[in-house]
């Protein structure tokens, strides 16, 4: 088995011009209970040790082959809690329904596989757990189920060696779960050929067993876990075919099984793992279709509470953890198995399980999303619902206001959030509109009258209103920077009007960015050339550096030294870096669903992961920078709409805290 190429992980030299690891790599453990609640609104503060949310994403890599019913374990650990290490992945299910004896490593989160060896026989539907320094199979089949226990040491890369049989269990079982606690691999629930084998079997070895107990619900397909001595078991078959619901709870101490609880609907082939001392579940069938939830299981209160979702929903499929992060491998869309690799994290910054918007990048914040395409502003909350639309409601004729309202091209929250500016491209205009009013409170420029004397523009792009009342904005097609009053005037001009190439200090080339900087600089990106530069508000150069890439768009400051855009191409890329021109991380999908479309603004969330508008996919996404993984999207990607759920050519985008706080632009009004 092997994946496909893929994009650089953050902090490794793959996919960049310097191997220095940017500044603000993120390292350490996510703890999944958490003691204090991110900033979110009264009626979701939260007291100590609620459980964190799960960042869940698609990986921008993928199986070579599609693979269904493995068994995934955990490999060799190289980073402390990081999530860098390798999995290992035994047998499963193919495209072409046979049973496969590959066994093969990945490390994680890169996505490089190595041939590990091969299974005495190919088998699917089997229960894997780790023993030693050995994986073991537990039964499973092809044909018919299997008795068979076989083992193989989990190499170093390039040693591939064979298993070797161990054993036999009592009776054939697949359809069953392995659960490793200490030294002791407890063998769960399953299916003999005609009947579910509601026996739990303990192994030290791989070669004896003995009975635990039985459990109350019989099931096959089910999910299970360890916390400390205890084993939950989630859900399952019965033999018929119909899902159940119960959670079951093995106490290996005692043998007492019990069952303790209910999930929230009938639930079979998901997968369950212990992060941070929390039970997580994810996918499976529902009982109509893939089931797309990832439950927190709060074992006190014996509850599963959503902590976010799968971008892709699946069932059958395997995952294990390695440090703190799961990886969830491969599985079944439908009856058919998929080449998906998916990772799941405990994120505190992602919510709280259990209350809404659990999951969410922007969670207890508001989303703003110019959709160009559709001519109108969208404000969403954290569980991607509309709550306000402008034009309002959106089948009214134009706003009031000469030109109506046409092709925003980026739009931020103003005056602590009562108010939005947008720049509408191609209707050579800016507005600032009452939030949620939709007031028209200030107009610049002349619609559809491109220009370039007092009260024109042509093409203006980022516009931002700045604490004193002034606005600044990109006037593109003019090449240059201005600085506007509240009453209409021109207070200064960076570049000279016409003059488009890139000359510091005195023209522009195609500026599209102009940021303002805490020290009120302004920070320009120049798409003749591929340039960014700082500038002081009267026109004096500070720095100017050559980024190799093909269109820089809408730059951020994101540390000392250390700098953010969008490169605005197909396929789109997320670039750090610094003043010299280094490019310190890069992330650049050349296909599958991470693959960008023109991205024309990026952003580092309050969350930890880079937001951005996936133009011409017609989306929102957001990417984790450590796993490159798609974490979140909105918009149905290359199908354009007006729907909810729908966008089309989304430009620009910003988030608003509870407090009327925007966090991504603080120096600004």
């Amino acid at each position: 088995m092997i994946v496909s190429s893929a994009p650089g992980p953050r902090g490794h030299a793959s996919n960049t011009t310097s191997t220095a690891a940017p500044t603000n790599t993120r390292h350490g453990t996510t703890p999944a209970s958490v003691t204090s609640s991110p900033s979110v609104t009264g009626t979701r503060a939260v007291g100590t040790s609620r459980l964190a949310a799960v960042e869940s994403g698609v990986l921008p890599w993928t199986l070579a082959q599609p693979l269904s019913r493995e068994v995934v374990v955990a490999g060799s650990v190289s980073g402390s809690g990081s999530g860098s290490g390798r999995v290992a992945v035994l047998g499963g299910l193919t495209s072409s329904n046979a049973s496969t004896a590959s066994v093969a490593t990945i490390a994680v989160p890169a996505g490089t596989p190595a041939v590990a060896g091969s299974l005495t026989t190919g088998t699917h539907d089997a229960a894997g757990a780790v023993l030693g320094r050995r994986a073991f199979v537990f039964g499973g089949g092809a044909a018919s189920s299997f008795s068979t226990v076989e083992a193989i040491p989990l190499a170093a890369t390039g040693n591939a060696t064979t298993a070797s049989v161990t054993g036999q269990l009592p009776q054939p079982r697949s359809d069953d779960a392995a659960v490793t606690v200490g030294r002791t691999a407890y063998v769960i629930g399953g299916y003999d050929g005609s009947r579910a084998d509601a026996q739990v079997l303990a192994t030290t070895n791989g070669s004896t067993f003995h009975v635990v107990g039985s459990l109350p619900v019989p099931v096959r397909y089910p999910a299970a876990a360890a916390v400390g001595t205890a084993i939950y078991v989630f859900g399952g078959e019965q033999v018929g075919g119909t899902a159940v619901d119960a959670i079951q709870r093995i106490d290996t101490r005692s043998g007492a099984i019990t069952v303790v609880g209910h999930l929230p609907q009938p639930l079979s082939g998901a997968a369950a793992v212990t992060l941070g001392g929390v039970v997580y579940v994810a996918g499976g069938l529902d009982g109509t279709a893939d089931a797309s939830t990832v439950y927190a299981y709060d074992a006190r209160r014996a509850k599963a509470l959503v902590a976010g979702r799968l971008i892709a929903p699946v069932a059958n499929a395997a995952i294990a953890a390695v440090g703190d992060t799961a990886w969830l491998i491969g599985g079944e869309s439908g009856t058919t198995p998929t080449t998906v690799v998916q990772m799941l994290k405990p994120n505190p910054k992602f919510g709280v399980a259990g209350f809404p918007g659990a999951g969410s990048p922007y969670y207890g914040q508001k989303l703003l999303i110019a959709d160009r395409g559709n001519n109108r502003l969208l404000v969403l909350d954290d569980t991607g619902a509309v709550t306000w639309t402008y034009p309002n409601p959106p089948s009214m004729p134009p706003p009031p206001g000469p030109g109506g309202f046409y092709f925003p091209d980026d739009a931020f929250f103003i005056r602590h959030g009562t108010a939005i500016i947008a720049n509408q491209e191609q209707n050579e205009t800016i507005v600032q509109i009452g939030y949620p009013s939709g007031k028209l409170l200030w107009s610049y420029g002349h619609p559809s009258i491109p220009g370039s004397s007092p009260g024109y523009l042509h093409e203006p792009d980022d516009a931002y209103l700045l604490k004193n009342g002034n606005v600044t904005v990109a006037d593109s097609d003019n090449c240059r920077i201005i600085a506007i009053s509240p009453s209409g005037s021109v207070l200064s001009q960076v570049g000279t009007t016409g003059s488009c190439v890139h000359n510091p200090p005195k023209a522009l080339g195609g500026p599209n960015g102009d940021t303002p900087l805490a020290n009120g600089d302004v920070l320009i990106s120049e798409t003749h050339g591929s340039f960014i530069s700082e500038y002081t508000q009267t026109g004096s150069l500070v720095w100017t550096t050559h980024l190799p890439i093909g269109y820089p768009s809408d730059p951020q400051q994101i540390g000392p030294d250390l700098y953010l855009c969008a490169d605005y191409e197909h396929p789109g890329g997320i670039i750090e870096f610094n003043r010299a021109g280094q490019v310190l991380y890069q992330y650049r999908a050349t296909s599958g669903i991470g693959e960008l479309n023109q991205p024309s603004l990026v952003e580092l969330l309050p969350s930890g992961v880079f937001m951005t508008n996936d133009d011409f996919r017609d989306r929102m996404a957001a990417i984790d920078p450590t796993t490159q993984a798609l974490v979140w999207n909105y918009g149905v990607p290359d199908v354009p709409g007006t729907a909810a759920g729908s966008l089309d050519i989304p430009d620009g985008f910003d988030i608003l805290n509870p407090d009327g706080s925007a966090p991504l632009h603080p120096q600004t009004g």
